[in-house]
């Protein structure tokens, strides 16, 4: 098997009152760490949220083909809706088996927008990937999608204020000339956060290459070949556990009439939540992290708990005192599973506005940074 973590674990209340010592926060973020924080006793409507949420990531993939096509933004890079074999692997070759749903949290600050919000130096036209509209799909096609995942984002953002403050108090003892409160007030303010709906499709039985990989493999680092390790760009990445969901037996496909505005008809309830797996089929399915020691290991969020990984924003912001995390994810193997297992998530990335400053001394703003990081990651 390969090696589990135990990453440094808090409670909320901790957060609130500001008791969450700083050698805890080293040893989460800072440079010997695994750059990860697991937050417990979040609100206990997150658990519902969480369930209900990864839910829909199967109905949502499970949709037919013409109707994920209208959720596509090519223009934005399917940095906004929906996306499905747009990514490349490390060996190349095309990711058919992950399928994502982007929207921006701008809602988070001002419910009233959809988008980012534009700056003198970014609009609409010459930065689409921050500053195009959300794309949902329709009440009539996944009643309560929309607001189970506005719900969701919200309490994750609310508890990534509080972590945030938490790595001020320490960026301020340890970054001479640290502006206080900058992390909580990038964290609060920000119309750029989005949030990334995951759904990896069972892995069906004559599928070859990288995923078939042992746990070994893994741990001698030739696992990532399926997701290829990679930095997120942002502040704080908020990571629910995931969820394991047998389709063959749970059906994820959108039944019943279709709901049509003014026809008379009442408005569909929300789908109702999925059958979760008490476990994954395959121990090796799950996120791996990349330790400061060269050494790969898995880390487990627990379903009660919120996630925190470090991104390259943050490591720039504090002059490197905290790391961004070198991670990926291996979905599960159909050949340790009786059935057709999905596995779903959500990220949520907490980044600065257009306008804030990531590196205060070369003076480069997040929004030219993450048009660098955008423009690298884009598959020509």
């Amino acid at each position: 098997m390969s090696p589990i973590a135990q990453a440094v674990t808090v409670s909320l209340e901790d957060l609130k009152n500001g008791s969450v010592s700083l050698e805890a926060l080293k040893e989460a973020f800072g440079p010997d760490s695994l750059g990860i924080l697991i937050v417990k006793d979040v609100p206990p409507e997150f658990a519902r949220l969480r369930h209900h949420m990864l839910s829909y990531s199967s109905y949502l993939g499970n949709l037919p083909k013409d109707q994920l096509d209208q959720l596509e933004n090519e223009k934005a890079k399917y940095l906004t809706g929906w996306s499905l074999g747009k990514e490349t692997l490390k060996n190349g070759q095309v990711d058919t088996l992950k399928g994502s749903f982007y929207a921006n949290c701008a809602f988070y600050v001002d419910p009233s927008l959809a988008c980012a919000a534009p700056t003198d130096e970014f609009n609409a036209d010459n930065f689409p990937e921050y500053l195009s509209t959300n794309i949902w799909p329709g009440e009539a096609t996944l009643p309560g999608f929309k607001q189970t995942l506005e719900d969701l984002c919200r309490l994750i953002i609310d508890v990534a204020v509080l972590v945030a403050r938490a790595c001020d108090r320490f960026a301020q003892q340890e970054i001479p000339d640290y502006p206080p409160g900058y992390l909580e007030r990038v964290v609060s303010t920000s119309t750029t956060t989005k949030a990334r709906l995951l759904h990896y499709f069972p892995e069906e039985p004559s599928t070859t290459g990288p995923v078939e990989l042992g746990a070994s493999e893994i741990v001698n680092g030739d696992g990532d070949d399926w997701c290829a390790t990679h930095l997120d760009h942002g502040c704080l990445t908020g990571l629910t556990s995931a969820m394991f969901i047998d389709e063959s037996q749970a059906s994820p496909l959108v039944t019943g009439p279709a709901f049509k505005p003014g026809g008379g008809s009442a408005m569909p309830p929300p789908l109702a939540p999925l059958p979760e797996l008490d476990m994954s089929p395959d121990p090796a399915a799950g996120l791996y992290i990349k330790s400061r020691t060269g050494e790969t290991v898995q880390v487990k969020i627990p379903r009660d708990c919120v996630a925190f990984q470090t991104g390259e924003a943050l490591e720039r912001i504090t002059g490197g005192k905290f790391k961004a995390v070198p991670h990926f994810v291996r979905g599960a193997r159909a050949a340790l599973s009786d059935g057709r297992v999905a596995r779903n998530t959500l990220a949520v990335f907490t980044q600065p506005n257009l306008g804030d400053e990531v590196d205060m001394e070369q003076h480069i703003t997040f929004g030219e940074f993450a048009r660098g990081i955008v423009a690298k990651n884009t598959v020509s």
